[in-house]
């Protein structure tokens, strides 16, 4: 029997697993529906009864002056928690960059985040015993950082209107991903298989932004990034939420190697089309339904889904099964433990 982490390598070098791996993400409120359903005590005891090959995710540490530019985080960002029915979320407050109309306004009122500020020495540890898992480590998702930096709606007129200040702040941002990065993969050198490079670019029928601009402000600064993972070793994870089809031969063409999270409810997002135009170029992780499947479906359903997923995006190698993002308070645990137990048994 493989373990997760040798499991996961199957898939990404395009080899035979001895299954398909199972991932999840959920919110704090469906973890704990699922662990008291189950009857468990640790998020690790859920994982390992209904045989989840979830990775080891570590990162730096924190050890810079607090609250550099005021309230709220290191960026000055403040956010609030907002109770739902379904759940907590947090939901930005305070834009710091809003009040600036030019770069230099920032440059003479802001205080960008440095590298020294994050320690990495706890990360050797940090990993030790998880050798057995896939361990998960850098990254970049620098345009939401600016969205909630100046505010969503500001920031995608940004595009257009103050292009320069974008390409100043993702320059900053990205270079600040870059570093942390940079200074992971040397704390724990071969140790990282998964680096997760992620920019929300699709709504549910088409792209957020016009496949110029992401040409011009991501592509580059993205690449960089790829190149940077591919270098130490590790497989590009790019997290690409909604209807992201018509950008995906670009990023494939910059490097990435695994799509998530799937969602093929959206327009063009069809698993089939999917399978056939890029099944021999990406491994895809996701494609659980989100929208539907999971919150408001029957476990027959659910246990439909599977099998679909399986024989669409898993023929012939190249799957990871998952929700397609977080899964929701509101998913029965029912429909939780259908879907990795048919996963367990099928794929």
């Amino acid at each position: 029997m493989m373990t997760a982490r040798e499991r996961w390598l199957a898939v990404l070098n395009r080899e035979k697993p001895d299954r398909t791996p199972m991932d999840i993400w959920a919110t704090e409120e469906a973890w704990e529906k699922l662990r008291i359903y189950l009857g468990l005590e640790t998020h690790r005891q859920v994982c390992e009864q209904l045989h989840i090959d979830q990775p080891l995710c570590v990162g730096s540490g924190y050890v810079g002056p607090p609250n550099p530019n005021g309230e709220g985080d290191i960026y000055g960002i403040r956010q609030k928690v907002v109770e739902y029915e379904g759940g907590h979320y947090g939901e930005v407050t305070y834009n710091p960059l809003a009040q600036y109309s030019t770069v230099e306004q920032i440059e003479a009122n802001y205080t960008w985040p440095n590298p020294d500020w994050w320690s990495y020495d706890h990360l050797p540890e940090a990993v030790a015993g998880g050798e057995q898992r896939p361990i998960r480590a850098g990254g970049s998702e620098p345009f939401l950082l600016y969205k909630m930096l100046r505010g969503q709606e500001q920031a995608f007129m940004d595009l257009v209107l103050n292009p320069e200040m974008v390409h100043y702040c993702l320059d900053k941002l990205f270079d600040l991903a870059y570093e942390d990065t940079r200074r992971t993969y040397e704390a724990i050198p071969g140790k990282v298989i998964i680096t997760y490079i992620a920019e929300d670019m699709g709504a549910q029928d088409s792209l957020m932004f016009s496949p110029e601009q992401i040409r011009e402000f991501l592509l580059p600064r993205m690449k960089r990034m790829i190149a940077l993972a591919h270098d130490a070793g590790a497989y590009v994870f790019h997290h690409d939420d909604g209807a992201c089809k018509r950008i995906i031969p670009e990023m494939i063409e910059i490097g990435i190697d695994v799509l998530n999270p799937v969602q093929w409810r959206c327009k063009g997002m069809d698993r089939e089309g999917l399978k056939r135009d890029f099944g021999d170029k990406l491994v895809f992780h996701g494609s659980m339904d989100n929208q539907y499947t999971l919150e408001f479906g029957t476990v027959e359903e659910v246990k439909q889904e599977v099998l679909d997923n399986l024989r669409i995006l898993g023929e012939g190698g190249g799957y990871i099964m998952a929700p397609c993002h977080n899964i929701q308070a509101v998913s029965p645990p029912e429909n939780i433990v259908a879907m990795y137990e048919t996963g367990y048994e099928n794929g």
